[in-house]
């Protein structure tokens, strides 16, 4: 797929990035761009000797920043499908091929992989938070999205060059609120189900605290984005 250019945002993971590289190249055939984040141990040269392409952060700015400067990649080396995926090894590249699927369908401009319909677990108070956010975000996407916080996307055509200038980068506004962005450029989006591995390597970007920090903030972002102005498709910061 030489049009298709594949995102990986890394923060130490060193002990995944090689499988994730080699078995997105194997299944896919595509160009896969690793965005490390400011890792401090050797994921950069990991992601290199796995084939991938390297691009550095100087310090963390957080998975959305480094989707963003993917994008950017993406827009000025001429691809015009992106797909987007972990680099702790959770997301299953075989299963990408449904989002491209769906996508390539012509009709959707994001397509979003879901955890849920798999029986992936949550604890309960995540799972209370993750119907408001997934109640809200529905109503105003006007299609059902039962995953909103999943890092597994695809995107094609406008969202790509959109996403290139207002990609958000705060903690999980990454995903959630880029689909209210792209509710707001009337992008198009779907959902399909996906498999979700178990991290085995690695550790989370966020502690329990910081969690609850950025959870608490994502929700005065939802309460208050119906005020934001509504932007057009493809429209400006």
């Amino acid at each position: 797929m030489a049009d298709l250019l594949v995102i990986v945002p890394a923060l130490n993971e060193v002990e995944a990035i090689a499988a994730v590289v080699e078995g997105t190249r194997r299944a896919l055939a595509a160009t896969v761009v690793v965005v490390d984040d400011g890792s401090t141990d050797a994921t950069a040269g990991a992601a290199s000797a796995a084939g991938g392409v390297v691009l550095r952060h100087p310090f963390n700015l957080g998975v959305g920043a480094a989707v963003r400067t993917g994008l950017r990649y993406a827009v000025e080396n001429g691809y015009e499908t992106v797909l987007q995926l972990d680099g702790d090894g959770q997301h299953d590249p075989e299963d990408a091929r449904l989002l491209l699927a769906r996508l390539e369908a012509g009709d959707v401009d994001i397509v979003v992989g879901s955890r849920f319909e798999h029986g992936y677990d949550l604890s309960r108070s995540r799972r209370i938070v993750m119907r408001l956010l997934s109640r809200f975000v529905s109503r105003r996407l006007g299609t059902t999205i039962t995953d909103t916080t999943s890092g597994f996307r695809a995107f094609a055509g406008p969202a790509v060059g959109y996403f290139a200038r207002v990609y958000p980068t705060d903690y999980l506004s990454d995903t959630v609120e880029a689909l209210l962005l792209a509710g707001d450029a009337d992008l198009r989006v779907a959902e399909v189900a996906v498999h979700m591995r178990r991290r085995t390597t690695g550790t989370a970007s966020a502690n329990r605290f910081m969690s609850a920090f950025h959870v608490t903030r994502l929700l005065l972002v939802v309460l208050v984005h119906r005020f934001g102005r509504h932007r057009g498709k493809g429209g400006a910061d």
